[in-house]
């Protein structure tokens, strides 16, 4: 299982996101589209317009800062 989490700079959800992932050990490998452009296209060709978007085997699964969702 590969988790993927699109984040920007200076983006409270996306920080908070983060944490919640690193506090609870969880792997996770960020893509920050304010440093690859090309994420912007790729995230909005599957719909969405805003980050953070928490992706399982390319597969989005959260949107947003939903920690209900991250403890499932």
């Amino acid at each position: 299982m590969s988790l993927e989490l699109y984040t920007k700079n200076n983006c409270i959800q996306c920080k908070m996101t983060k944490n919640f992932l690193m506090q609870h050990d969880i792997a996770f490998e960020e893509r920050n589209v304010n440093e690859n452009p090309e994420y912007i296209d790729y995230l909005k060709n599957k719909g969405f317009q805003s980050v953070p978007v928490l992706e399982q085997d390319n597969n989005p699964i959260i949107r947003g800062f939903r920690p209900d969702l991250l403890k499932k």
